[in-house]
C-alpha cells in the first residue's frame, strides 16, 4: 500500500468509504454484516487505514457497523472519519447531541477526522448552521479536548462558495468530489486549485462517480482497453484522483470483494497518470457526454421521496440504457427503434410501479439535498414521458 504523509502520519492512498456497503436486500439499506466485515478485514490486512462514515449513510446504520467492524483492531492503527449532518443543525444542542451519539455508535473516544458535512449550498447556509448556532465553536472545543483530531468539511457546490468557506476559517483538510469526468464538468479542477491555494489538504470522494465510471459506453470502454488492456476501468479513475499532489487519500465506496481487491491492487502498485493517458481520458469524457447520461452518483441524499419515486434506481436504469445505446430514439432504422423500445421498457421492469417516475409531483424536496444539483423533477418527468410514449 502506498501511503501519503499527513501531519507526520501515514494515510493509506486508498480510503474505505462506508456509504455503499453490502446489503441484505437490494432495495433496503440494512447492511450485510458478515460480507461487509470481510471487506473491512481484507482492506485493513492489506494496508488500508482510513475509514470514512457519516450520520445518514445506510439510514444511520453505517456508523453502527464500522464501530463494530473496527473494534477488534488497535485504535491507534486506523484513522476514522465521521461527519456532522449540516441539514439537521438548528441549535447548539442538536450538534452536541449528534456528536455524542456518533461517538457512541462508532464505539470510539475520538474521531481522527471530523467534517462539517456537505456545506456547499451557500455561505449564508453555512453561517446559519455552524456559526449562528455555535456548533463550529463547539467542534473546535472538542478538538482542543482531543475528541476531534483534525477538523474539516465536505463540499458539494460552486467554486465561489468553496472559496468563501475555505478562506473564512482555518481548516485541517477538506473533502471534494473529484474524478476525470467532473474535472471540468463539475468544476472539480477549480475546487482542487482553490484548496491547494489555501494550503488545505484534499481528500477525494466519488473518484468512480458512484460506480458510473466502471459502467462505460462501448466507445469509452474501447478507448481504455486499447490503452491499458489489463487494467480495470476503476483503476483509471482511482489513479486519476490519486495523481493530484495535494490529495491525502482517495475514498472508494466498495460493496463487493472484487472491488476491494482491485482498488487495493491499484493503490499498492500506484503509478501516476501520464500526459498520454490524460489525453485518452479526455476522449473518454467526450464519449460519455455524447450518451446523455444523468450525473447521479446514487448517494441517496434525495431519498425518501414523499411521492414514493425511487430516484436513484430510476436514474440508474436510465443511465444504463443510455450507456448501452438503447434509448428509444427515432433515428436510424425502424427496426433499431423497435429493439430499443423493447429493451428500454424491459430495463424499467426492475422498478416497481409505485416507484416509477410518473408519480413525481414536483414537490422539490429532493432538490434540497442533491449534491450534483440535478434538476430531478424535470428529469423524472422527461423519463416518465419517454416511458409513456414508447
Amino acid at each position: 500500500m502506498i501511503y501519503r504523509n499527513y501531519r507526520n502520519e501515514k494515510r493509506s492512498l486508498l480510503g474505505f468509504g462506508c456509504m455503499r456497503l453490502p446489503k441484505l436486500q437490494e432495495d433496503k439499506q440494512e447492511i450485510d454484516y458478515e460480507k461487509a466485515q470481510e471487506l473491512i478485514d481484507y482492506a485493513y490486512s492489506h494496508g488500508v487505514n482510513y475509514f470514512d462514515t457519516a450520520y445518514p449513510y445506510h439510514e444511520g446504520q453505517s456508523e453502527l457497523f464500522i464501530g463494530q467492524a473496527l473494534k477488534k483492531y488497535p485504535r491507534e492503527s486506523f484513522y476514522l472519519a465521521d461527519k456532522m449532518p449540516s441539514w439537521q443543525l438548528n441549535s447548539l444542542e442538536d450538534g452536541k447531541r449528534i456528536f455524542a451519539e456518533q461517538l457512541k455508535k462508532c464505539q470510539v473516544d475520538y474521531f481522527d477526522h471530523y467534517l462539517c458535512h456537505s456545506v456547499g449550498k451557500s455561505l449564508e447556509e453555512f453561517i446559519k448552521r455552524y456559526e449562528t448556532t455555535g456548533v463550529l465553536d463547539y467542534l473546535r472545543e472538542e478538538k482542543k479536548n482531543g475528541r476531534i483530531r483534525f477538523l474539516g468539511f465536505s463540499f458539494h457546490g460552486t467554486p465561489d462558495v468553496l472559496e468563501q468557506i475555505a478562506s473564512r476559517h482555518e481548516w485541517d483538510f477538506a473533502q471534494i468530489q473529484l474524478n476525470y469526468l467532473d474535472w471540468n464538468m463539475q468544476n472539480a479542477k477549480k475546487q482542487y486549485d482553490i484548496l491547494a491555494s489555501c494550503g488545505i489538504p484534499c481528500i477525494v470522494m466519488e473518484p468512480v462517480r458512484g460506480g458510473s465510471l466502471c459502467n462505460l459506453c462501448d466507445e469509452a470502454a474501447g478507448l481504455l482497453k486499447a490503452a491499458r488492456p489489463n487494467d480495470s476501468f476503476a483503476s483509471w479513475a482511482i489513479r486519476f484522483a490519486a495523481s493530484q499532489p495535494n490529495v491525502i487519500t482517495v475514498l472508494s465506496g466498495m460493496s463487493a470483494m472484487d472491488q476491494v481487491e482491485d482498488n487495493v491492487k491499484t493503490a499498492a502498485d500506484f503509478t501516476p497518470i501520464t500526459e498520454e493517458e490524460r489525453a485518452v481520458l479526455e476522449r473518454v469524457v467526450a464519449a460519455i457526454l455524447k450518451t446523455g447520461t444523468i450525473p447521479c452518483t446514487g448517494c441517496r441524499y434525495c431519498m425518501d421521496c414523499p411521492a414514493g419515486v425511487d430516484i436513484p434506481k430510476v436514474f440508474s436504469v436510465y443511465n444504463r440504457c443510455a450507456s448501452t445505446n438503447c434509448l428509444p430514439i427515432s433515428l436510424g432504422k425502424q427496426s433499431d427503434f423497435e429493439k430499443n423500445r423493447k429493451d428500454f421498457l424491459q430495463a424499467f421492469e426492475v422498478v416497481p410501479e409505485k416507484n416509477l417516475p410518473n408519480h413525481c409531483v414536483r414537490c422539490g424536496q429532493c432538490m434540497k439535498h442533491c449534491p450534483q444539483s440535478i434538476e430531478i423533477p424535470d428529469r423524472m418527468h422527461e423519463i416518465a414521458a419517454l416511458l409513456a410514449t414508447v
